[in-house]
């Protein structure tokens, strides 16, 4: 970080990018960073590691894509300007570090999408990421009989369905009977606002950018299987 202040003292023209002066920090410092030989080795992800710890695990370049999309919240457009690749590029190193978390975090995903593309786009995704779809469900009814048959490790959900009935509401009614990471993608952000929401989920407004559906999907899997991790740990 000092390193970063210092280039940007001797030279405050580095923060003229056309991403702004955030994507040119980040830029500036991704720089810096990457230039530092330490930084750019791994090591073997370990199932008794912290979650910061394993995050640090992934490869590099990967690991930063997640990190600015997921956690910074940048869009495709300036995490790819941040990173120096094209959009196309960055959304395969998402996809990357996806996968590289999905080696331990591999789980069965559930779909609730009334939107045939969108709900093929969403299947083609996680797929990719490593993960199984167990269904896709355009209803609550298909939603809840789709789990019923088997717990489903990941939910992506709309709000507004097909038929009249509500995502919001389905996620809900499964969640009384088991606990599991819900990503909820829509049109209709204030509809998850303001009603009955399940704690903690995650929120992905329509149209959504695939690398941000990939980089929030390993991070609700991931914190989630630390989460689990710390009460076994604390159980003993």
């Amino acid at each position: 970080m000092s390193a970063t202040l210092e280039a940007l003292v001797e030279d405050p023209s580095v923060i003229d990018d056309k991403g702004g002066p955030k994507v040119a920090f980040y830029r500036l410092f991704t720089k810096i960073w990457n230039s530092i030989g330490v930084n750019a080795e791994t090591q073997a992800l370990d199932p008794d590691m912290s979650a910061d710890v394993r995050l640090a695990s992934l490869t590099p370049k990967p690991r930063q894509a997640f990190l600015l999309v997921a956690l910074e919240g940048f869009s495709e457009e300036d995490a790819a300007l941040v990173l120096g690749v094209d959009v196309a590029n960055l959304r395969a190193l998402v996809e990357e570090s996806g996968r590289e978390l999905a080696t331990e975090i591999a789980t069965d995903v559930l779909i609730i999408e009334d939107e045939t593309f969108i709900a093929m786009d969403l299947e083609t995704l996680v797929e990719g990421l490593g993960h199984n779809v167990l269904g896709v469900a355009r209803t609550h009814t298909e939603a809840v009989a789709i789990a019923s048959k088997k717990k489903p490790g990941l939910i992506l959900a709309d709000i507004q369905l097909a038929d009249g009935s509500s995502g919001l509401d389905a996620v809900n009614e499964l969640l009384k009977t088991f606990e599991v990471p819900v990503i909820f993608i829509t049109a209709y952000p204030e509809r998850f606002l303001t009603g009955e929401r399940p704690e903690p989920a995650f929120l992905i407004a329509k149209p959504f950018q695939p690398a941000m559906v990939s980089a929030i999907a390993s991070q609700a899997l991931f914190f989630a299987r630390n989460a689990r991790t710390r009460k076994r740990q604390a159980a003993h």
